[in-house]
């Protein structure tokens, strides 16, 4: 670079800098920048044209100001202006500045791109290299389509500089990595490869990075690349630190090179010359011994470098995986890393012997670590790093050594951070189940899992040894005496309660000859629990209650007593309630046969793969620890289980709340369609999501009304309009129940929109109502999941017949939202009224609404209403609990104009502030106490829960009492949705 001379020391420069510093206070400091931004302007307005040096001088001070954090709006010309100069200093600052302040989309581009093709042109190595950088630092899509391919030319060029050629690879990386589409291969992509020769290895460091970026996609064109990497590895590894004295750091030769090479190789399979083969070898085994030579620094910088390249050296060994000897060395050069005293070391070896641990030819040496590594997990102050001696745990975990580690992990997991438990007890889960010789060790490892870690045992695990238990006649019983024993103590887990209610209505039997274990003390066991559980355990209970009336006759009267008392049949849950009538009925009127072929213990459950699994990889995401089933297959003879299915009995099939047929298989398989009404002899009458309710069509009641607690994940089913024709081709009609009803979609009801903008805070209530019809709605939302019962109200003495509600929605609504209906009939009674079910899914975020038109004929007269169902984007809020300090680091970071929507408005309704709060939790989200310094706003904090993501949402309200206004601003991640949740949350108030 050139020598700048004393004329421009730019002395006008370094006094506004002095005078900025000087400033004593903030407004001083704007007031003397506003002077200077006044000077400058009139300065470039005045008549009197500007010498080279004075345009140079006052762009620097407007970039100085711009870096002080103030707007500038003009001199981009001036410094356009300064790119045709041939002085390096006013040229250098004219790049500085359009680097740093030009937009990628200013109409000064086409400009700017004139510029820098001259300086391309001009064959002076320092204008080119500035050119580059300025390509290379705004990086737009138009600078790529206008150099992208010139820059090649200029890499392979013979006669450019060095320095030149590192300037143009490094842009070209850049270009590439922006805009693809524009870097065209070509001819010159073979010169390129052949720069891994070049005699300079700041060539050869830039030529790496493009050509490994470059590969990555087009492996085919870069293959000549792998010989040549292997030859100058071998040169850097072999040489002295002395023979690369300028590329040599701390005693290490060129350590940046090496790992871009090392990094180079990874991106192809071992060279399949056997020369070029052996070389790499010899490299690699001669980076693995000097990793065990004394160091010949002490200084961290040297045993940075040093591990650096032994880091990547040994990924890419274990990408090779194709040398049992360089394998085994890696494993115990790792194992000496996993007591170093640096933790990032520890951390890294831990790392790498996970993915050792799959290789059929390492991973016997990583077991030899057992001990090292439970003792970390014990000993080790990072959780990172605990977290990495848990993963590798699991990976080394085989039969020989199955009970020891899951004996350790469930000892640490007494103990084990917050973050991790969930994650370590789905690993327990999975290793007891894959590894368990004997299932009777299963059952007891489960049981304990749930008594150490209940709060964090998903219902994937618990369903999980429920279906092994029912599948495996040789632990059933077992099962049930561990449970029952398990069961006895003071304080249990809700989840052991499940797993006991399910195990004992199942096989209670078989421990029932024991007096300690009698039919009536397992009853009074599970009911002393009954009080303690949820709405859904108490419903499972329920169900193991009726089935002990088929299991042990002797108990029959005690239990109807208690289905009979009023705090079952008068509950104000009405899944209780309908569960307690309708056992009590069914053990009153039934046959003993009936009873006995109704209430049939659960038919074996189709083997699959395990939803723990499942769950563990997609917690995990793809290409970690947790996929190391598919990576070494297990070598067959270690997995419990083999891939065939069990047959399952063709009379007995699972209503939709048995493990199997709810979320657990939907993890591995998708939903699967499931029986709309009962359509078995057998009935499965466990629930072990939520508690759906038996639902006996026609058995002993003419129709029984579905729950609005019911199954949520019933969603996933097939739709439930098999009997109906199949939507219209225009795809605007979800559901079209009858197809010979009228086509045409009236307008919306009027009032219908305010009655609509009620429901936005609220689930249940009547959507619309005139002198014929009355539609009521109770719904109910979990995450992206709900489901809403319309009732159709015939208030007339007369039949509705042909009544065809159908459900409309936009082609854009269509693909942000799923739903799916079961058909009404389509006649109704004078004063009668039915219902219809709507499951819905949220797939992405919405702003519409879908449109309820609702046709019949009444007395002869055709009858066409439209109202919009309140299915609105916050019915998929979750309400989330923050701290003060979490809320406003949040808020901080959502400081985007584009994520932040605010409204303005006059107050509809009396100011009220309990109404106000009961608002803002009827529209999802969490109020949050304490957290606004004024004591007069509200704030909610909530996430949108779609299918394919969660959207952060905070929002807070700011009323006005004397000029009875409010300010609402909502603040999340995307900006449809904030505009959608002010939308609606500003109608409520």
């Amino acid at each position: 670079m050139p020598a700048v001379s004393k004329g421009d020391g730019m002395r006008g420069l370094a006094v506004f800098i002095s005078d900025i510093r000087n400033c004593k206070s903030k407004e001083a400091e704007i007031k003397r920048i506003n002077k200077e931004l006044a000077n400058i302007r009139s300065k470039f307005k005045g008549d009197k044209a500007l010498d080279g040096y004075s345009k140079k001088k006052y762009v620097c001070k407007l970039l100085f100001i711009f870096l002080l954090g103030h707007d500038i709006d003009f001199g981009h010309m001036e410094a356009v202006n300064l790119l045709s100069s041939n002085r390096y200093t006013e040229k250098q600052i004219g790049y500085l500045f359009i680097s740093v302040l030009v937009n990628s989309n200013s109409e000064l581009i086409r400009l700017i791109n004139n510029a820098i093709k001259n300086d391309l042109a001009s064959r002076n190595p320092t204008f080119m290299g500035l050119a580059l950088h300025c390509i290379a630092n705004v990086g737009s899509r138009e600078m790529a389509e206008a150099f992208a391919g010139e820059i090649p030319k200029i890499l392979v060029a013979g006669d450019t500089m060095d320095s030149v050629k590192q300037s143009a690879a490094l842009c070209l990386l850049r270009l590439y990595r922006t805009s693809p589409d524009f870097v065209p291969m070509g001819d010159w992509t073979s010169r390129v490869v052949h720069l891994l020769n070049d005699q300079h290895l700041g060539v050869v460091t830039a030529a790496t990075s493009l050509i490994t970026t470059l590969a990555q996609k087009n492996p085919e064109e870069f293959k000549t690349s792998v010989s040549l990497a292997v030859s100058r590895l071998s040169r850097i590894v072999t040489s002295a630190s002395t023979d690369l004295q300028d590329y040599t750091y701390y005693f290490v030769p060129a350590p940046w090179l090496s790992v871009k090479l090392l990094r180079l190789l990874q991106c192809y399979p071992p060279p399949e010359d056997a020369a070029v083969r052996g070389r790499l070898t010899e490299c690699l085994e001669t980076i693995l011994n000097k990793a065990q030579e004394p160091p010949k620094s002490k200084k961290v910088q040297h045993s940075n470098a040093k591990n650096a390249v032994l880091f990547e050296a040994i990924s890419l060994i274990i990408h090779h995986d194709s040398e049992p000897n360089l394998l085994v060395r890696a494993c115990n050069q790792l194992g000496q890393f996993l007591q170093h005293r640096e933790t990032n070391l520890r951390y890294l070896a831990l790392e790498s012997m996970c993915t050792l641990a799959s290789s059929e030819f390492s991973h016997e040496a990583v077991k030899t670590h057992i001990e090292t590594v439970i003792n970390a997990l014990k000993t080790e102050r990072d959780v990172s790093v605990r977290q990495r001696a848990v993963d590798l745990l699991y990976a080394m975990c085989d039969r020989s050594n199955a009970q020891q580690i899951v004996a350790e992990m469930l000892n640490y997991l007494e103990t084990a951070d917050y973050s991790i438990r969930e994650e370590i007890v789905l690993k327990v889960a999975i290793l007891a189940e894959k590894y368990a010789v004997d299932y009777t060790w299963y059952v007891d490892t489960i049981l304990n899992l749930i008594r150490i870690a209940g709060d964090y045992v998903s219902e994937e695990v618990w369903y999980r040894v429920i279906q092994i238990v029912i599948n495996r006649d040789d632990v059933q019983g077992y099962a049930a005496k561990t449970v029952f024993e398990a069961l006895q103590a003071p304080a249990c887990h809700e989840n052991l309660v499940k797993v006991g209610g399910y195990i004992l209505g199942e096989f209670g039997n078989l421990i029932a000859g024991d007096p300690r274990s009698s039919p009536l003390i397992q009853f009074n066991l599970l009911h002393s629990k009954f009080h303690l559980c949820s709405v859904p355990t108490r419903a499972l209970l329920l169900s193991t209650y009726i089935k002990f009336v088929n299991l042990f006759p002797e108990i029959k009267t005690t239990i109807q007593d208690v289905l009979r008392s009023d705090s079952q049949l008068k509950n104000a849950d009405v899944e209780l309630q309908q569960r307690a009538v309708e056992y009590l009925r069914l053990s009153t009127i039934a046959s003993t046969d009936i009873l006995a072929t109704v209430l049939e213990e659960m038919p074996p459950f189709p083997e699959r793969e395990s939803s723990i699994l499942a769950k563990l990889k997609k917690k995990k995401g793809p290409g970690t620890v947790t996929d190391l089933e598919e990576i070494k297959k297990e070598r067959n003879s270690d997995v419990n289980g083999g891939t065939e299915s069990t047959p399952v009995n063709a009379s007995t099939v699972a209503l939709p709340d048995s493990p199997l047929q709810g979320s657990l298989a939907e993890l591995v398989t998708g939903p699967r369609p499931r029986p709309s009404r009962l359509n078995s002899s057998r009935l499965a009458i466990h629930n072990l999501q939520t508690g759906v309710p038996c639902l006996f069509k026609g058995f002993f009641t003419s129709e029984s009304t579905p729950s609005p607690s019911a199954d949520l994940l019933g969603l996933g089913a097939a739709p439930l309009t098999s009997s109906a024709p199949p939507p219209s081709s225009t795809g605007s009609l979800l559901v079209d129940v009858f197809s010979d009803s009228a086509s045409v979609v009236a307008p919306l009801a009027p009032g219908s929109e305010d009655n609509f903008a009620r429901f936005v805070c609220k689930n249940n209530g009547v959507l619309f109502e005139n002198q014929l019809l009355q539609i009521g709605l109770k719904s109910e939302f979990r995450q992206n999941l709900g489901r809403m019962f319309i009732f159709y109200g015939n208030k007339t003495s007369t039949q509705f017949l042909n009544f065809t509600p159908t459900l409309i929605c936009s082609d854009e609504l269509q693909s942000s939202l799923n739903l799916q209906t079961k058909p009404v009939d389509p006649t109704v009674d004078g004063g009668a009224q039915v219902q219809q079910v709507v499951n819905i899914e949220c797939i992405s975020d919405f702003m519409e609404a879908p449109i309820l038109n609702i046709q019949f004929r009444y007395g002869g007269t055709f009858q066409n209403i439209s109202v919009k169902l309140p299915i609105t984007l916050n019915k998929f809020f979750q309400p989330t609990e923050m701290a003060s300090q979490d809320f406003f680091q949040r808020w901080k970071q959502l400081s985007n104009p584009q994520q932040e929507m605010q409204n303005i408005f006059k107050a509809k309704h009396p100011m009220d502030t309990e109404i106000t709060k009961a608002k803002i939790i009827g529209f999802g989200s969490a109020l949050l106490e304490e957290v606004d310094p004024n004591p007069a706003n509200f704030v909610g904090a909530g996430i949108i829960h779609t299918k394919t993501t969660q959207i952060g949402c905070l929002l807070r309200l700011e009323p006005n009492l004397q000029a009875q206004m409010y300010r609402l601003t909502l603040r999340t991640s995307k900006e449809t949705v904030s505009q959608r949740l002010c939308e609606l949350l500003s109608e409520q108030f």
